[in-house]
This record gives C-alpha cells, sequence and structure tokens, in this order.
C-alpha cells in the first residue's frame, strides 16, 4: 500500500491509542497526511509525533466526539484548510460490560454518547463536505463483532455497536449516489487499551474475572496493527463490511446461516472466558 493514499487526508477519530493510532500509522506509511483526535492528549501528541517521523504532515486536537460544539469547532478548523476529508475513521469508542439489570442510565449516556452519537457526530459535521467535494472518498465506521452478535454481557456496549452497523448500512445506500463508499469493521478479539478501561459492571466486576478476561485477550495475542492493515486495505478495495479476526468472521457468517448455532457458540465462549 506504500503511496497508495499520497496526496489524500484521512481523519482518524480515537487516534492516542490502539486500533486508531494504528489506523493513523498504517495511513501515513501509505502516503497518506492526517487530521486526528482524541481526548488522550499524551497518547495523542505521541501518535503525531510518529505520524511526522513518516514524513506526512498531521493535525492533532483533543476532541471530545460525544461533544456536539466540540466536534463542529474541530470540524470547521479542518475544513478551513482543505475542502474535505478523503478517508473518514469514525474509531473512537469505549467499552462496558454487564446486562440491563447492572447498567445505569448514567452508564448509557456514556457510552452511547461516545460509540453511537461519537460516530453520528463525525458522519454529521465530515461527510457534507465530501458530497459537495466530489471527492469520491471513503467513511469507515468502526462497529465490533458484537454489533454483530449480542450477548447478556454486553448489552450497552452491543446496542451502540449494533446501531453503528445499522447507520453505516442506511449511510452506504445514501452515499452511493455521491460515490462515496462506507466501510463497517468489526474486528473480535483485539488486544488493545479498551479491555483495561472497560467498565465492568455486575459479576463482571469481580477482581477474579476482570483479570482472566486480560489474560485471555494477551493469550490471543491479536493486536491492533492487524486491524488498521486490513482497514487500510478495505479502504483501497472499497470493501462494504469488514470482519476482522477469524471469530469474527465465524459470527458474520454464521449469523446468516445457522443464527441459533452461532448464539449457542457465543454464549459458551462468554461463559468459558468468565469461567462462570
Amino acid at each position: 500500500m506504500q503511496g497508495r493514499f499520497e496526496g489524500k487526508t484521512v481523519l482518524v477519530t480515537g487516534a492516542a491509542s490502539g486500533i486508531g493510532r494504528e489506523t493513523a500509522l498504517a495511513f501515513a506509511r501509505a502516503g497518506a497526511d492526517l487530521v486526528l483526535c482524541d481526548v488522550g492528549e499524551k497518547g495523542l501528541s505521541t501518535t503525531a509525533d510518529d505520524v511526522r517521523a513518516l514524513g506526512r504532515t498531521v493535525l492533532a486536537r483533543r476532541v471530545d466526539v460525544a461533544d456536539r460544539e466540540a466536534m463542529r469547532a474541530f470540524a470547521e478548523e479542518v475544513h478551513q484548510g482543505r475542502a474535505a476529508v478523503d478517508v473518514l475513521v469514525n474509531n473512537a469508542g469505549v467499552g462496558l460490560s454487564g446486562g440491563l439489570l447492572d447498567t445505569t442510565l448514567d452508564d448509557w449516556d456514556w457510552i452511547v454518547g461516545i460509540n453511537l452519537r461519537g460516530v453520528i457526530h463525525g458522519c454529521h459535521f465530515f461527510v457534507p463536505p465530501m458530497v459537495r467535494a466530489r471527492n469520491r472518498g471513503q467513511v469507515v465506521n468502526v462497529s465490533s463483532m458484537a454489533g454483530l452478535l449480542a450477548t447478556a454481557e454486553l448489552t450497552a456496549y452491543s446496542t451502540t455497536k449494533f446501531g453503528v452497523f445499522g447507520l453505516s448500512e442506511a449511510l452506504r445506500d445514501e452515499l452511493r449516489a455521491h460515490g462515496i463508499g462506507v466501510t463497517t469493521v468489526c474486528p473480535g478479539f483485539v488486544d488493545t487499551p479498551i479491555v483495561a478501561s472497560t467498565r465492568p459492571r455486575g459479576s463482571y466486576a469481580r477482581a477474579d474475572v476482570q483479570a482472566r478476561i486480560a489474560a485471555f485477550y494477551r493469550r490471543r495475542g491479536y493486536g491492533p496493527e492487524r486491524v488498521a492493515a486490513a482497514i487500510v486495505g478495505a479502504v483501497a478495495r472499497r470493501r462494504e463490511v469488514l470482519p476482522v479476526t477469524p471469530e469474527a468472521w465465524a459470527t458474520y457468517l454464521g449469523k446468516r446461516l445457522a443464527p441459533g448455532a452461532t448464539a449457542r457458540a457465543a454464549r459458551w465462549l462468554a461463559d468459558a472466558i468468565a469461567k462462570r
């Protein structure tokens, strides 16, 4: 992909760590200039420095994607220097485990604000300029394997990720006439900082369960750089849905071909990870 995105501008939200950071670096290696945002200023600064070290220009700002006015101001600044970005990667996200009975309304406000409304804000403020610019760009919305199949342990998280998947599907239909593609990314078990930062509720809040989950992801050993490489390739090929990791592919296909068996397999896996 070296040079494939030369002259293009790619915006990545949640770029301070994990999939966002690695996606920014992967696009930089492919020749793109970057626009980055995150609430984690230290990590964001490190990512920006690493992009510059690759010879690319970068605009990096501390922005909470859940904050409508902050996103509006960010978009205004970005569009002062360019008519539109060429690739929009709505990646910023957080995790929350627990069922409906364990989840407070404050929890719902927090996770919906970032995981779903953050994607809506990204699309609202950056897609219309892409349409006006007629740049045949690409929107990348990061959903999840949990946006394909829901379990009780991830009720709120799955709700937001199903929402991202549905938004992407509708947006793809709308933007096709404008030559803009939409890629929905569905990672599976990927070892990123979101594992440690997920807010646990209910039985998942037990220290022993948290330790087993963290150990499972470490043993799994599937790093965010592999997701980033898949995203860059998917944008280059204008793919519509991108399951990442074997378990995400199995879920994506199984949900369509054998939904009952897939749901039972997911329940067995969730119980096995937590050893309940």
